[in-house]
């Protein structure tokens, strides 16, 4: 494990009086999602590194990761942050594999031009077409993948967007890690006319472009998501599991916090479709909502890299960090048939238990047996993985439960 969280130079010297025997992996940003995929690979013996642009993540103590330290955050200065990979690549001596684990990161590594790194995942102009919402929905249209009812403001009046979609709206960015950034969401509803244009104006004082989206009336438990690795090869080779977004955090529009594996080949032929048709190829999440008024499936959005819940497909026995580092190095890896799988966030999940009366509890006491005695990690059929707590890999949720508690909030949920 890292002792400690280093500075960039700091880094840079440690790294260059270790030996690395295969290229190590670098993961960005360091919290839940980063040290899931530390964990993936660890497993197969790849080494770590963690990167971010402070030290409060919960992935720096793990385990999983061998050094963990600071560098320029790329949305402050894309230059420095290319020229620190340089450097690291340099200091490591050879080729590393780096894992963008939010979109500001992925987009990062797809832009830099540094000898030595190798993408796991498709360029740059390949991975905007996909992020852009426009870009994302303009494909649906082609493929006749339903998608919800959406305008972009840049080419309807806000009077026409009202005229055909009502309120309650909601407004969402052609981009949406700029809109986070700018507002601390990634959409925001609206109810009336003042409201819309007030949202509207800022997002464009910030040159940011914002879509007016249908308000979709989501049937709770029922979304679907294709978690998938598509290998340059394209999608005939790809592997993938459907999961199942059974309770979110909050309930109605929050991000999830128990995942089930389940079979839906629908899901997974329209998600491929879109992937095939985009010519992405990596690792990708491509997130459908059940509409409850029109009584099918949409596709909302498609995540170009891990996401918060990536430990479900791996502990389903289809290890997609695995797959994509096995791909641009000379090691291998074949995914087993996939196994039902759940994967629970216990901060969470905990949170809605203690503050949501009509939220029933969907884990039965075995379950709970099985995650307090750390059996879960060893007994492949309670079919459980967790997002941080693993009783073997304890100082991640100890550094949870220690910021949980003080001043200090990480920048970002995932």
């Amino acid at each position: 494990m890292a002792e400690e969280f280093l500075s960039t130079s700091a880094l840079r010297d440690a790294l260059a009086d270790a030996t690395f025997d295969r290229p190590p992996a670098i993961v960005s940003n360091a919290h839940i999602t980063g040290l899931s995929v530390a964990r993936a690979l660890d497993a197969h013996g790849v080494p770590v590194i963690a990167l971010d642009r402070n030290g409060d993540g919960v992935a720096p103590p793990s385990k999983a990761v061998d050094f963990a330290g600071t560098v320029t955050y790329p949305l402050e200065d894309f230059a420095g942050f290319q020229a620190d990979i340089e450097a690291i690549v340099d200091a490591v001596g050879r080729e590393v594999v780096p894992f963008g684990c939010m979109d500001e990161w992925a987009h990062a590594y797809a832009r830099i031009d540094v000898d030595g790194v190798r993408l796991p995942f498709a360029d740059a102009d390949v991975v905007d077409s996909v992020l852009d919402k426009s870009e994302l929905y303009a494909t649906c249209e082609r493929l006749d993948v339903p998608y919800p009812e959406t305008y972009r403001l840049s080419d309807t009046s806000i009077d026409e967007a009202i005229d055909a979609l009502g309120f309650p709206l909601v407004v969402k960015p052609a981009l949406k890690r700029e809109f986070e950034e700018a507002f601390g969401t990634n959409v925001i509803e609206v109810a009336d006319r003042e409201e819309f244009a007030d949202v509207v104006a800022a997002a464009d004082d910030e040159g940011i472009e914002v879509m007016a989206q249908k308000r979709v009336d989501v049937a709770p438990g029922e979304d679907r998501s294709l978690a998938s690795y598509v290998p340059p090869a394209g999608v005939e080779e790809a592997i993938g599991v459907v999961g199942n977004a059974r309770v979110r955090y909050p309930q109605q529009f929050g991000t999830s916090c128990l995942v089930e594996r389940v079979d839906h080949p629908e899901i997974e032929d329209r998600a491929l479709g879109v992937l095939e048709e985009t010519g992405y190829y990596g690792i990708s999440e491509s997130e459908f909502v059940y509409d409850a008024d029109r009584e099918e499936y949409l596709l909302l959005d498609v995540n170009t890299r891990p996401w918060k819940w990536i430990g479900m497909p791996v502990a389903a026995g289809v290890n997609l960090p695995m797959a994509a580092y096995a791909a641009v190095t000379d090691a291998t890896y074949d995914a087993d048939t996939p196994r039902d799988s759940r994967w629970v966030y216990l901060r969470d999940y905990l949170s809605l238990l203690g503050s949501e009366d009509a939220f029933w509890d969907v884990l039965s006491t075995d379950d709970w047996s099985a995650l307090l005695s750390g059996s879960f990690e060893t007994t492949a059929d309670t079919g459980l993985t967790t997002g941080v707590y693993r009783p073997t890999d304890p100082d991640p949720a100890a550094k949870l439960i220690e910021t949980e508690f003080t001043d200090r909030e990480y920048y970002c949920a995932c």
